[in-house]
């Protein structure tokens, strides 16, 4: 599967995954995943970003308001155009085009940082993407991203929970198994079987690679680890959000953090 297959599959996803998340569906990005990766961010204002695969361009309007002058893209057309609607309703300053992470349409050196908010992980050559992502930082500029973690979410995951309903542990498997495209289908875990009967299922091509291929990819894209977040919500989130308590027993989500460096390193 390449890049041009994958941008299909989100494309027919596009319509939907907006109107969901902006009606508050997407309950793990809101009340956690989005929250936490803001928060390990470094200050940004005043300086120019990109977000790598925006969708319809919530996360990378968070950025802007923190002061970023933004350009994002994204492999689909649909998701660029329902951001540019937004942004044209209630403009702030952001450069949305239809791009690909792994062939970035902006030249060496042109931003402060890069993000990528659960989007590296849906790419086929995820390797090329990072190497895409060094290119266009300025010397000393960082790339942060969120992916499903490596570990707790491998091709096969499974929450066990009490007849309660309480979260008890969770189930992997297939850790080792490269997996490249495979089609998982799925819907917002919020939204009620009343409304899934309405609407078709999101089909998400799977790209899994363990967490040392991970490190392995980031150092040959001449990156250099500085932090990792695996976040976890608090006793009161998964008290007032309980579809999140599972991420009280085993991360759902990896946050990383890489720099370039100022001068080369051999």
């Amino acid at each position: 599967m390449d890049s041009l297959d994958v941008a299909r599959y989100w494309e027919e996803n596009a319509d939907t995954w907006t109107r969901h998340a902006r009606a508050g569906y997407d309950i793990y990005r809101d009340a956690l995943n989005t929250p936490a990766f803001l928060a390990m961010l470094p200050p940004v204002n005043g300086f120019g970003g990109l977000d790598v695969g925006c969708g319809e361009g919530t996360n990378t309007r968070k950025l802007a308001r923190l002061g970023a002058k933004m350009c994002a893209v994204d492999v689909a057309p649909t998701f660029i155009r329902h951001a540019r609607e937004l942004e044209e309703a209630d403009p702030h300053g952001i450069d949305f085009r239809v791009g690909d992470g792994a062939a970035l349409p902006f030249p060496d050196g042109s931003f402060d940082f890069v993000t990528a908010f659960m989007s590296l992980m849906d790419m086929p050559d995820q390797a090329q993407a990072l190497r895409e992502a060094h290119r266009v930082l300025r010397p000393g500029g960082f790339l942060q991203f969120s992916i499903l973690h490596p570990c707790f979410v491998p091709p096969h995951r499974k929450v066990l929970r009490d007849g309660a309903g309480t979260v008890l542990a969770v189930e992997v498997g297939g850790y080792f198994d490269a997996i490249d495209g495979r089609i998982d289908t799925w819907w917002f875990s919020t939204l009620s079987a009343e409304e899934r009967e309405q609407v078709a299922p999101f089909r998400v091509p799977r790209f899994h690679r363990t967490l040392s291929d991970w490190v392995e990819m980031i150092c040959r894209a001449g990156l250099i680890i500085q932090q990792f977040g695996e976040p976890c919500a608090s006793e009161e989130v998964a008290q007032a959000v309980p579809t999140v308590a599972d991420t009280r027993v085993a991360g759902l989500f990896l946050h990383v953090r890489v720099v370039k460096p100022k001068t080369l390193v051999l």
